[in-house]
């Protein structure tokens, strides 16, 4: 079950703006709230995960498609507007 919430996490650090941001601010915060959401992580996939390079990560989600990303709606901080 670990390494599922391992990729649940992975996965919404790039496709979700706003948790990216979270993420960059407070690694270890956006993680826990993640496990308090029900993603079950260990202390080593969790020192893994806030270890991740922010930037890369950053890099990564502008190379997916848009229609697959959940953006960040707030003055400034949007890439681009929301597709429905």
């Amino acid at each position: 079950m670990s390494q599922r919430s391992v990729e649940r996490v992975i996965g919404r650090l790039v496709t979700d703006e706003e948790f990216r941001r979270q993420f960059e601010a407070d690694p270890i915060a956006a993680l826990g709230g993640m496990a308090a959401g029900g993603a079950e992580l260990t202390e080593v996939e969790t020192r893994a995960l806030a270890g991740l390079d922010a930037r890369l990560l950053a890099r990564f989600a502008e190379a997916i498609d848009p229609r697959l990303q959940k953006l960040c709606i707030r003055e400034g901080h949007s890439r681009g507007p929301v597709l429905h």
